[in-house]
């Protein structure tokens, strides 16, 4: 087992990473719950059980104006794939409804699983100079899954990487790139997503 997941024996999975690696999830991780920000609050037990099933329409009904934020985030109607003669302001319309009944679930959603990898991590960092062999369990697995799309889909909209140029951008970059540290990153959050799915 070295730098990708294997399955276990009675359902899971399995990674040795050592100290350079486990710090750099972390910090990949941690710097996605700062970009994603709260969650929607905790329900009230107190307050009324009609308002309680309101609660979460409250959330925005625009797309998020930063480039990461709205790949995480992307609008339910439109977009580039729209039909030729579509009605885009009632696609925008339905789109900013949709956000507001579903973002705040899905933001919360998205922090839990970053949190889930911070949790993991916490556990193996006095491993000491040897890897350590992370064990994924339960919902574990599905957790990591969402946050290691949402890492890569993150640092793709940071590199301005289409989905149809990835290749052709990151397989081309001078060692000198500033860019090259994220590209290897990218890369390599690619590959573990790719085995855990595989373990699945």
């Amino acid at each position: 087992m070295g730098g990708v997941f294997e399955a276990l024996k009675g359902g899971g999975a399995a990674i040795a990473l050592d100290e350079i690696e486990i710090s750099i999830l972390r910090s990949l991780a941690v710097q996605l719950l700062e970009l994603i920000g709260p969650g929607s609050p905790e329900p009230d037990p107190d307050a009324d059980p009609l308002a309680a099933l309101f609660a979460g329409s409250d959330g925005p009904t625009e797309p998020p104006s930063d480039p990461a934020l709205a790949r995480l985030f992307p609008d339910a109607y439109g977009g580039p794939d729209t039909a030729p003669g579509a009605d885009t302001a009632q696609l925008r319309a339905n789109s900013g409804e949709f956000r507001r009944f579903t973002e705040n679930d899905l933001r919360g959603r998205k922090r839990e699983d970053a949190l889930a990898v911070v949790r993991s991590l916490d556990g193996l960092t006095g491993a000491g100079d040897g890897a350590a062999v992370l064990e994924l369990t339960g919902e574990l697995p599905l957790r990591w899954l969402g946050a290691l799309n949402d890492l890569r889909l993150t640092i793709a909209a940071r590199l301005e990487i289409a989905e149809d140029d990835e290749s052709a951008v990151l397989f081309r970059l001078p060692d000198d790139d500033p860019r090259k540290p994220m590209v290897m990153a990218y890369l390599w959050l690619g590959g573990l997503q790719e085995t855990l799915i595989e373990t699945l």
